[in-house]
């Protein structure tokens, strides 16, 4: 096996799963490394959200396999291949809107860090979990924000403190759905170097639809059409490929 490919923090190989006779996601391998932004691209319907459903384990692959760390994660449950490393955002802001943003990281981190022989302990006294959650929001670039309440948040803000929830897991890879959606320049431009800052330490994987971005950030490219992978390779590859243009890019990204 290659070096780079047995190094994966995350990897699939061959992963499919059908919905009676759909086959959303079609024989799929991916690999996501420490150092690297791998980003899936794809028109809506493509099987993106499916395969990476998958991936973390919220539905089973009907084909194929998937490992987390060099272990074989394929029919683990979700909340198991995240307290193994694998953390995730969502499309949609899943933050705890009444409660501040130091106290949506510490439950997040207080997930992670289960202390069961201490039930007795006041879960905000505990130092393990609000250590994690500073930390987070210091990664993320949300420290002063650390008092608000999150539902105050603007739009940029709470994207951010999605990703700081992933953080204060202590995850060794990112899977991230969309975490430019809606965003104006001002917030892109902070999330694109919060991915940058992030890459250092962990393996990203990113489904994205801004185009400028995918193409700004990634070190790798994957596009699915109708299921299947029609393309994979740097950004440079993948802007050149006269497939990827006529399924999805257009003229717009041909050199």
């Amino acid at each position: 096996m290659p070096e780079r490919e047995a190094d994966a923090l995350l990897r699939a190989r061959g992963v499919s799963r059908s919905f009676g006779g759909l086959k959303a996601v079609d024989d799929v391998s991916v690999d996501v490394h420490r150092g690297s932004v791998h980003s899936v691209i794809g028109t809506n319907g493509a099987g993106k959200s499916t395969l990476i459903n998958v991936l973390c384990g919220e539905i089973q692959a009907s084909e194929g396999t998937v490992e987390l760390l060099g272990q074989d994660v394929t029919r683990w449950s979700q909340p198991r291949r995240a307290r193994a490393g694998l953390g995730r955002s969502y499309q949609r802001n899943t933050i705890y809107a009444p409660f501040t943003v130091l106290e949506n990281c510490r439950l997040s981190a207080q997930a992670a860090l289960q202390r069961p022989w201490d039930w007795l302990a006041a879960a905000e006294r505990c130092e393990a979990s609000v250590a994690a959650a500073r930390h987070a929001l210091e990664r993320a670039g949300l420290t002063t924000q650390a008092h608000l309440v999150a539902g105050t948040l603007s739009h940029g803000q709470k994207r951010q403190l999605e990703i700081a929830m992933c953080l204060s897991t202590m995850p060794r890879v990112l899977v991230l759905d969309e975490p430019l959606a809606g965003m104006g320049p001002e917030e892109s431009e902070r999330m694109l170097a919060l991915l940058e800052g992030l890459k250092r330490e962990h393996g990203i994987l990113l489904v994205e639809h801004d185009m400028d971005a995918v193409f700004r950030v990634s070190d790798q490219i994957t596009v699915m059409v109708n299921g299947r992978v029609i393309a994979s390779g740097t950004p440079e590859a993948i802007r050149a490929n006269e497939e990827v243009q006529v399924a999805y890019l257009g003229e717009a990204f041909a050199d």
